[in-house]
């Protein structure tokens, strides 16, 4: 990969105006951050947060997690509650897609590589299923496992500053040698933990368990239609006979015109 490649995202964070930005590649940008496609997603939906080069930050101190982690306490937190807040609202949209596009809306993941191929902080927020033709490579999928720990999860990083300053201190070095090991580890699904002994095949079973997934989704979508359908049967008035001397096909004609547009029911 290029220089220029790797240092994308630091010209992305650099823009005055993100909005020149094709929409091919912004999705949605506010004051402190802005919110890209990956252009090699590994599931089917990923985006990037991205912060903004701002004070009290320079781009050296943006460059990565572990960079950051090196900052003052009070700024480094403040700059991890702007990412997490934009990252909730793109899960809102991500979430409402969802439901667009498949009928319903499964888990999400928000997190960090520890020791990232790019440069400039990013934050992915990505689906949970690793379902994606870009996802080739063992190491590709070890670094998105998200209880392998190599993918440190948001919500992880903030807890990390409630914790004791030793255990701060420690887990924020974020030492290469203890983490890129992770990405040579065996492949195993994240979500059953089976092993596999190469990448087809482990695609292969991703792309079933969603399918399963999907599936069992759609017949409780249907399980709750049909619930919805048989209470408004019951739930629906009735009509009473009081004039003993109406014409039986005259009542008739008025319970359809009072029924209307739920006469199917």
């Amino acid at each position: 990969m290029s220089s220029a490649n790797m240092t994308i995202f630091r010209a992305y964070a650099q823009k005055s105006n993100p909005a020149s930005l094709p929409p091919s590649v912004l999705l949605s940008h506010s004051e402190t951050c802005l919110t890209v496609f990956d252009g090699f997603p590994k599931s089917i939906f990923h985006f990037l947060v991205i912060p903004r080069v701002r004070p009290p930050f320079n781009v050296y101190q943006l460059a990565n997690l572990r960079s950051l982690l090196k900052c003052e306490k009070k700024n480094a937190k403040e700059l991890f509650t702007d990412l997490n807040r934009e990252a909730n609202d793109i899960k809102i949209m991500i979430e409402s897609e969802m439901l667009k596009k498949y009928g319903f809306k499964w888990e999400i993941w928000m997190g960090f590589h520890a020791v990232p191929s790019m440069e400039h902080l990013h934050l992915h927020v990505l689906s949970a299923d690793l379902c994606s033709p870009r996802m080739k490579l063992k190491k590709h999928y070890n670094s998105f496992h998200p209880k392998l720990g190599f993918f440190i999860h948001l919500s992880d990083v903030l807890s990390w500053f409630d914790a004791d300053s030793s255990y701060y201190k420690t887990i924020s070095q974020l030492k290469k040698g203890e983490y890129e090991p992770l990405l040579k580890e065996d492949l195993s699904c994240w979500k059953c933990d089976r092993d596999f002994s190469n990448m087809p095949k482990l695609k292969s079973h991703l792309q079933e368990e969603f399918d399963t997934l999907s599936d069992q989704e759609k017949a409780k979508a249907e399980r709750k239609r049909k619930r919805a359908d048989n209470l408004a049967q019951t739930s629906s008035p009735q009509t009473s006979l009081n004039d003993d001397d109406s014409p039986p096909d005259k009542l008739a004609r008025e319970n359809e015109e009072e029924q209307g547009p739920h006469s199917d029911i």
